[in-house]
């Protein structure tokens, strides 16, 4: 390959890497108004979920503008929030982001899932057969909700992180739920609006339940350009003892490294690995 070639690539995959980082598909955390007697905390709580979802530290000024609050207000909350290590101020910037005691709280959390803890090994593997970032969601509350994720070997990295929600009528993850999840919750979705993030995101009721029962056939999901143009997954179920779904597993990259229609080794990989960990959890079944 000649030098102005691999410049190229790297020029281009540097795009989608920052593409990839502005554009994954997050589903908002749900907002409800508070009582009256709890509109402080709320409104300090919130401000934490809005510091967990920047990319980087942000001024007081745009919090306050985010939540329509005085500047004054946010600050005693942010001061509040940062004297227990729950937010931490950079010194040179006056900027704020979230605390390292957070991100301690958050993996000790993240430890009380048991999935999270029996995948690890299966997602290492997964990860380094493939060269892919490797994923692991779990429907908690009816939000499809990311516990891990590993970034790959090639120059793309993602915005997704544990914690973040993903659609679940947009994502390869998603429609694994879908397929294999709670009976009705796909009524659910259908009944719901459904954002179109990119032109090829599936948003017609018809094309979707056409697509969930496709998945459901082969036990395999894809989302081709459908979150992030450019970049597209390959999802399979995870089942427990009682052969109720529990987790899903995918690799997820660049379509010019996943193709839209997958290449054996790497749906077989992802297969193995989402057999793999519901062995560990006692499914006896067939994948």
């Amino acid at each position: 390959m000649s030098e102005q070639m691999r410049m190229a690539k790297k020029r281009s995959a540097g795009s989608l890497g920052q593409n990839a980082r502005r554009n994954v598909a997050r589903v908002p955390a749900r907002s409800a108004t508070a009582p009256k007697d709890t509109g402080t905390l709320d409104l300090a709580l919130r401000i934490l979920d809005h510091l967990a979802e920047q990319a980087s530290p942000i001024a007081l000024t745009a919090i306050a503008q985010a939540f329509s609050a005085s500047k004054s207000t946010v600050y005693r909350h942010l001061s509040a929030l940062a004297r227990h290590g729950f937010v931490r101020r950079d010194v040179s910037t006056g900027r704020y982001a979230i605390g390292v005691k957070l991100m301690v709280l958050g993996e000790t959390s993240r430890s009380n899932f048991e999935i999270v803890t029996v995948a690890r090994d299966a997602l290492l593997k997964l990860r380094d057969t493939t060269g892919q970032a490797v994923s692991l969601c779990a429907l908690l509350d009816d939000d499809l909700v990311v516990l891990d994720l590993m970034h790959g070997h090639s120059v793309v990295e993602f915005a997704t992180r544990p914690g973040t929600r993903l659609a679940l009528h947009a994502s390869a993850h998603g429609k694994i739920w879908l397929a294999f999840g709670p009976e009705g919750l796909i009524k659910k979705v259908l009944g719901a609006p459904r954002k179109a993030w990119t032109p090829h995101t599936l948003t017609d009721p018809k094309i979707i339940t056409n697509e969930v029962q496709a998945v459901g056939k082969r036990g395999w999901s894809t989302a081709p350009n459908q979150v992030i143009m450019g970049v597209n997954t390959i999802a399979a179920p995870v089942f427990d003892h009682r052969g109720v779904l529990v987790g899903s597993i995918a690799i997820v990259g660049s379509t010019q490294f996943i193709a839209p229609k997958p290449a054996p080794a790497q749906l077989s990989a992802v297969l193995d690995a989402a057999r793999s960990v519901s062995r560990d959890l006692g499914w006896k079944g067939r994948q």
